[in-house]
């Protein structure tokens, strides 16, 4: 789903983007309700990024990207903590881009994102390349979702990547069977 966000471009800098666990739903500008297996996901889009609340029979988890104010955790590199039985993975990392690469890429992912039925992505008014993007997916008892945020004033795209859910144990790998000195 593609919507044109009304508000102004709040969020003008990827330094500024903070992450927090456990916010407390922000009003947001635009949302999509999923159900992913037994898993209920609202991605949120906010003037000053995004959320993302989850909830299932385990408990609930709240994500939060954005530029919040008296925030003191900047965006991580990466994060891996364990959330009651789940465990929980957040990744970023920032592109720099040519004006040009930048606005190929733009299209390329409000395309894929906008034509997704777990997708949900706002443009900002004043440029057709600010905008926040989510893409979300249930994956063998995980949910994983990708969020882009654009910044094309400087060229930078914030690309963030998280996963929740249950550890999957390791699959076993072959066994081999032992044999008696006499071969039986």
């Amino acid at each position: 789903m593609l919507t044109t966000l009304n508000t102004s471009y709040t969020d003008t800098r990827a330094a500024d983007l903070a992450w927090t666990l456990g916010r407390e739903p922000l009003p947001a500008l635009a949302t999509l309700d999923l159900e992913l297996e037994d898993t209920q996901l609202q991605l949120r889009l906010l003037g000053a990024s995004h959320q993302v609340l989850l909830e299932e029979e385990r408990g609930t988890c709240s994500e939060t990207v954005a530029c919040i104010a008296g925030s003191s955790t900047p965006l991580p590199l990466g994060v891996a903590k364990r959330l009651g039985d789940w465990e929980y993975e957040f990744a970023a990392r920032v592109e720099v881009l040519s004006p040009g690469s930048f606005a190929g890429r733009a299209q390329e992912l409000l395309a894929l994102v906008s034509d997704h039925p777990h997708g949900l992505a706002g443009v900002f008014p004043g440029s057709p390349h600010a905008f926040t993007a989510m893409l979300a997916q249930h994956h063998e008892g995980q949910v994983h979702w990708r969020t882009w945020h654009a910044y094309p004033q400087d060229g930078q795209l914030v690309a963030t990547r998280t996963r929740v859910g249950v550890k999957v144990p390791a699959r076993p790998g072959p066994t081999r069977s032992r044999l008696s000195p006499s071969g039986v």
